[in-house]
């Protein structure tokens, strides 16, 4: 029930910032629930096995690097998927780093609270 909540929450966070970046858009909120279930596959599956690869510039840039993994996993999202566009690198980086912002906001929403 959580996993669910938090894609639903996640395709909200797409669908409000493909409303306010102009270089991202989503054709409905059910692309947009596809964008974050593919998101949350690309990032267990394809992410670590970028980091490995790219340790060595990881370690260089003290983690820089990782914005640019995310972009890079924004951007095989966008090929990925119809109904979903990210015009270039700098849009991917801008809608990464908003959509890790918006998700923690909304996911700790859903933490309970600990008495």
């Amino acid at each position: 029930m959580n996993f669910l909540l938090r894609m639903l929450l996640s395709a909200l966070a797409v669908v409000l910032l493909a409303n306010i970046l102009p270089g991202v858009s989503v054709s409905s909120f059910m692309v947009a629930l596809i964008v974050a279930v593919v998101l949350s596959l690309l990032n267990f599956i394809v992410k670590p096995l970028l980091i490995i690869l790219t340790l060595p510039v990881t370690l260089i840039t003290f983690g820089l690097f990782l914005l640019i993994i995310n972009a890079l996993i924004i951007l095989l999202a966008d090929a990925l998927i119809d109904g979903f566009a990210v015009n270039g690198l700098w849009w991917a980086l801008l809608f990464s780093l908003l959509l890790s912002l918006l998700q923690s906001l909304l996911f700790s929403l859903l933490k309970e609270k600990k008495s």
